[in-house]
């Protein structure tokens, strides 16, 4: 097994570049994945690994060759050099270069007749984003769509608040006129979030193919979201502000549609 010892080495600093710089990532097709239950998810959600990077003292070959029966390439590193490209603060010794995807919509295939799919419009906040990728894993979406996004969806810490759940659920991107359009021909109900003309979230049914979207705490939905939704909804504040954190939000009005779906 290859063996790093210098923070020197081309590929150290190529990880480190990949882990600070969107623009790389998207010119290489390529991102970085630490901890070993996020390239677990990783590869259960059909990623393919690059190349694996791990520090002996704090994990085994045997234990990454266990994750999958393809062929990784791994690098043995040393103290100082995983010391250098490990993103957490607590790690467990592996930090892998895995090929993105394209998270086109044209990629996204439904299973049921009826999906439902969460939406965010334009999110900036890696931990806002890492907390909706959470939600929607938990509540196990048929997919979830970013609208017009400020950062790509690899940024590690993205990928590190959602505790890998960037891989577990299908996922693409657009801008809000290529999801309406693609809502509209898969005959999907639009129900956006936002105060203006309004109805209270639980009085609507989503037991049919539906979309639920959200937007900033700062600026809410577009207009064009409104104008396409088949009902604006609302959740009733009891206190002094009229808004939500948005990841909150996420989970309030995304767990309702599941409850009336009796959680299939």
């Amino acid at each position: 097994m290859q063996y790093i010892s210098s923070t020197q080495n081309a590929l150290v600093k190529k990880v480190l570049q990949l882990q600070e710089k969107s623009r790389l990532r998207k010119k290489e097709g390529l991102f970085t994945v630490e901890g070993i239950r996020e390239l677990e998810l990783a590869l259960k959600g059909g990623y393919e690994i690059d190349t694996v990077l791990l520090y002996k003292e704090l994990v085994s070959e045997a234990k990454i060759n266990k994750l999958t029966d393809q062929q990784i390439n791994t690098i043995s590193v040393s103290r100082e050099v995983h010391q250098k490209i490990a993103y957490r603060s607590s790690t467990e010794g592996v930090v892998a270069i895995v090929k993105t995807k394209t998270n086109s919509l044209d990629a996204i295939t439904f299973n049921t007749d009826t999906p439902l799919i969460l939406i965010a419009e334009a999110p900036e906040k890696p931990g806002n984003i890492g907390a909706i990728l959470r939600t929607a894993d938990a509540a196990n979406v048929d997919a979830i769509f970013i609208a017009n996004p400020k950062t790509d969806l690899y940024n590690p810490n993205i990928i590190r608040s959602s505790v890998g759940c960037v891989f577990t659920n299908q996922m693409a991107t657009g801008t809000t006129e290529e999801i309406i359009a693609f809502l509209a021909a898969n005959n999907i109900h639009i129900y956006a979030a936002t105060l203006q003309n309004s109805n209270e979230y639980h009085q609507e049914d989503y037991t049919q193919a539906s979309a639920i979207v959200v937007g900033t705490e700062a600026t809410g939905l577009s207009q064009e979201w409104r104008d396409a939704a088949k009902q604006n909804i609302i959740i009733p504040m009891q206190g002094q502000i009229d808004s939500m954190n948005v990841s909150v939000a996420a989970g309030i009005l995304i767990f309702e549609a599941k409850r009336q779906r009796k959680f299939n």
